[in-house]
């Protein structure tokens, strides 16, 4: 490609905030359900507003998206949130007491913010877990689980997220910042 044709691609930062302006356009358009010219327009103005007026932080963003693990992610992820919303809804119509609930401290091993974030957010969509604290500083995340009423179950919980920290490093994360060994999960469950 020749430095003429490079200089015609948008770089990485403008070609976001093109995406974001888009995005925002577009959730003003499903707010008020109407495609037309001047909502169109109006969404662009007021998108441009949002990002002039309040600008997000730039995040760092380290490593590459390895495509064949974010496919094994999404599948996976996917999976878990059915599994568990089938548990969930056993547990709202079989004739027992509700599961015993806690909470368990889980140590994981990712370097990026941005992908701490993004287990966070996967863990969060799986129904009966809510992550109720991240502590960045020494990287453990304290997770809500509906079910840890026995050793298999709190197994599970930590099979599931180890799996899918594993898949999130692979998918974000460069191979040289995988840290495996370095951290292990710390089952601790607090009522």
């Amino acid at each position: 490609m020749s430095t003429g044709a490079a200089r015609l691609l948008p770089s990485r930062t403008t070609a976001v905030r093109i995406g974001v302006l888009l995005w925002l356009t577009i959730v003003w358009l499903m707010l008020w359900g109407d495609l037309s010219v001047g909502n169109l327009l109006a969404g662009l103005g007021v998108g441009a507003l949002i990002m002039l007026t309040l600008p997000l932080p730039r995040v760092p963003v380290s490593g590459r998206l390895h495509p064949v693990s974010l496919a094994e992610l999404i599948i996976v992820s996917a999976y878990y949130a059915l599994e568990s919303s089938l548990q969930v809804a056993w547990f709202a119509v079989r004739p027992a007491p509700p599961p015993v609930s806690g909470v368990l401290r889980v140590n994981l091993s990712m370097r990026s913010d941005l992908v701490l974030v993004l287990c966070a957010d996967v863990l969060n969509l799986i129904p009966g877990t809510m992550v109720l604290e991240i502590d960045r500083q020494r990287c453990v995340i304290y997770v809500h689980v509906l079910d840890v009423s026995s050793e298999a179950a709190v197994d599970t919980f930590y099979r599931t997220t180890r799996r899918l920290e594993r898949l999130l490093i692979s998918s974000f994360e460069r191979p040289a910042e995988w840290r495996s060994g370095s951290r292990t999960s710390d089952p601790e469950v607090e009522s």
